[in-house]
């Protein structure tokens, strides 16, 4: 078998509570983050997209890093999201993140303003120099408009020993393929749970997740199956999930997951600051449906 991933095989981009003005409900995420580790979550990321980190203030993510690192202690790794489009911000706020005890750190690629690849390499290469935590660099075309090339991550973590990691949602399977010919000692997860299965067989070695809040340890399971060599046991399991996965993605990502612990009670509310907004009548009823409940 391989070895262990340093942050885990599953690890849950967590989404943040909010009690009913808006402030983050802290009594929840601590109910939240235990059921995230006796669900086969390994790592936990803190105020990235799923967590709705572009509403956060800089103080209320420090707060969110501590309070989840208190609450699982060693269980499981917690990783900060503390990446945004400004590299003198990003390095204040990872510093404070390490200062807060967490495990590593989750680096977005810099969105709106579009920088070159060298650029990236500087801004990325920047903050490695500026804390001692293992960086995930995270991938996200979709979100960000720019992609981070198969050349410049490569290049990364050649010349930075604590990049250590790539959170790819490209969708891109022939750049994951670059990445894993050309780095070496360097895990590549999926940043999407429709791809991780492909990315594992590429070399990956697991999901940053978000249907793990509602289907950890299945998720464990077949990442674990895999890592076991039990291609087909990991295959049934990773087809399985597709349709959960779909329903956690039809809109707007994190009001299907947020909504769907709220409908299962492992939240007891699911609100959201702007711009995001409730989940429909409509969409909660198919969201039930996947999720195996009755219908109201």
């Amino acid at each position: 078998m391989p070895p262990k991933p340093r942050f885990g095989s599953v690890i849950t981009a967590m989404v943040t509570p909010f009690a009913s003005d808006l402030s983050i409900d802290f009594d929840q995420v601590d109910v939240l983050v235990n059921h995230l580790a006796d669900h086969g979550s390994q790592g936990i990321v803190v105020c990235g997209t799923t967590g709705e980190s572009a509403t956060l203030s800089d103080e209320e993510k420090v707060a969110l890093y501590a309070r989840v690192k208190k609450a699982v202690g060693n269980r499981v790794k917690v990783i900060a999201g503390t990446g945004c489009n400004d590299t003198a911000a990003t390095v204040t706020l990872t510093r404070q993140a390490e200062a807060a005890g967490v495990d590593g750190a989750l680096l977005v690629a810099p969105y709106y303003n579009k920088p070159p690849q060298e650029g990236l390499y500087q801004h990325f290469g920047t903050v490695a120099k500026a804390t001692s935590l293992p960086i995930m660099v995270y991938n996200v075309p979709g979100r960000t408009a720019i992609n981070i090339s198969a050349s410049t991550v490569c290049r990364l973590s050649a010349d930075f020993e604590n990049i250590v990691a790539v959170k790819e949602a490209s969708k891109d399977m022939e750049q994951i393929a670059e990445i894993a010919a050309g780095t070496k000692n360097f895990e590549i997860y999926s940043g999407d749970d429709g791809t991780t299965l492909p990315i594992m067989a590429l070399g990956g070695v697991g999901v940053v997740s978000v249907t793990s809040h509602v289907a950890g340890d299945e998720i464990a399971l077949m990442t674990a199956k895999f890592a076991q060599g039990d291609l087909d046991g990991a295959r049934c399991l990773h087809l399985k999930s597709l349709p959960l996965t779909q329903a956690l993605f039809a809109f707007t990502s994190p009001i299907p997951v947020k909504t769907a612990l709220e409908e299962l009670g492992i939240l007891k509310t699911a609100y959201f600051r702007l711009p995001l907004v409730q989940a429909t009548p409509d969409q909660k009823t198919v969201l039930r449906a996947k999720l195996g409940l009755a219908p109201r």
